[in-house]
């Protein structure tokens, strides 16, 4: 089915600035797919949900494929897709639900009661009929004209059973469009402004005083956490710092100006630092369907090392991040950058002698992972599966 004009436009040019890498992270990628998706329920054309659910799907495709390595995407897509299966199954509740009832109790007993003079008249009748004789008159049968009783037997047409339904489909079109628009709005888009929000107020349950913590790059959603915990308690942060893209000096920088005490380290110095952590804080780009985490380049090294000393992990991760993929590959959702911060282009006849891998995301196994905390609560890699069962349906586990 063909978009709008305007909401093709909306999606190519979203398209183009995930080909050219100019929209990044799982936040801002996610929150444009779904403004998108509500602009496809609202714009466009369709007569039923199973249309919609073509419609959105094919959009879906074209948005992954853009960028297969932004799994926020496709997540999203999902999302949206079960929001859309459950209002057609009429299983989420809704604010207009009962507004069309009417409590018929009351007039029941009305209409019982207030006979006709004829009908008063007959049971008068009928009932002295049976005082004298003992016996109640058969009813009466009444005969029914032969166009009737042919009208009841036959069926309707096949042109008559298309058009109910169709004008039924067209009623159905006309309410649930308003409810899907309404659900994507409030779960999708609303609850992405309040994430970082629900996780950082878990912060006070998991970081405690004095501690030491060790975290890896810069995530909003990690330095929030540790804001909010520096807010009642005094702890120390150790930050590696990401060569060969430094991400780990902003991040010490934001949480030093919070008057948090903080450390950065180099990432050769995780292991030799390790012994004196307490918890170590991962950010995620996304989480599989076993547990396994995609987090910036080098959280693989710091969750051995951590695993080694019997330190926990703790991921703070949103809810959205959730795919159910699997990574039969521990390269299948990485990406490589250019190497020139490693090695200089300059140096020529050095390059065409070493083959340089600039990987920007790290594989990080399951049992490497202690805790997830997400915007509702926590949860261990075992229960990942159910929470991707409770976000996303089981008919779109992959968008084809």
């Amino acid at each position: 089915m063909s978009l709008p004009r305007a909401v093709e436009e909306r999606v190519e040019d979203f398209v183009s600035r995930l080909k050219r890498r100019q929209t990044v992270g799982s936040f801002y990628v996610a929150k444009e797919t779904a403004i998108i998706l509500r602009h496809v329920v609202s714009m466009s054309r369709w007569r039923d949900t199973n249309i919609l659910i073509d419609t959105v799907t094919e959009v879906g495709i074209r948005l992954a494929s853009a960028q297969p390595n932004e799994l926020a995407v496709g997540n999203i897509v999902k999302r949206v897709l079960k929001i859309i299966r459950e209002v057609s199954r009429g299983e989420l509740e809704t604010t207009n639900e009962g507004s069309y009832s009417v409590d018929v109790s009351d007039y029941s007993t009305e209409e019982e009661n207030e006979d006709s003079p004829i009908e008063q008249k007959v049971s008068l009748a009928t009932q002295t009929t049976v005082q004298k004789t003992g016996k109640e008159k058969p009813p009466l049968v009444t005969q029914t004209s032969m166009f009737k009783m042919l009208a009841d037997m036959s069926s309707l047409s096949t042109r008559e059973q298309k058009r109910i339904e169709n004008e039924k489909r067209m009623k159905d079109t006309y309410h649930l469009k308003p409810l899907i628009i309404q659900e994507i709005s409030d779960e999708v888009i609303a609850d992405l402004d309040v994430i970082y929000k629900g996780i950082a107020d878990q912060a006070l349950d998991f970081i405690h005083a004095n501690e030491v913590i060790m975290t890896i790059g810069i995530s909003r959603t990690v330095q929030e956490f540790l804001m909010r915990a520096a807010q009642k308690r005094k702890f120390q942060v150790m930050v590696a710092e990401t060569a060969p893209t430094y991400q780990g000096h902003k991040m010490a920088l934001s949480l030093a100006q919070a008057g948090i005490d903080t450390t950065v380290i180099a990432d050769s110095a995780i292991f030799a630092a390790m012994p004196r952590v307490n918890k170590v804080v991962l950010g995620a780009h996304a989480v599989l369907a076993n547990g396994a985490l995609i987090s910036v380049s080098g959280s693989q090294l710091l969750a051995a090392a951590a695993k080694h000393h019997s330190t926990p992990v703790l991921v703070c991760t949103a809810l959205y991040k959730l795919s159910p993929l699997f990574a039969y590959d521990a390269d299948a959702f990485n990406v490589s950058i250019p190497p020139q911060s490693v090695l200089n282009f300059q140096e020529g006849t050095l390059i065409d002698h070493v083959t340089i891998s600039n990987p920007y995301y790290d594989f990080v196994r399951p049992d490497y992972v202690s805790l997830f905390i997400h915007n509702l609560g926590s949860a261990p890699p075992t229960y990942v599966y159910r929470l991707i069962n409770d976000n996303y349906d089981a008919e779109d586990s992959t968008l084809s």
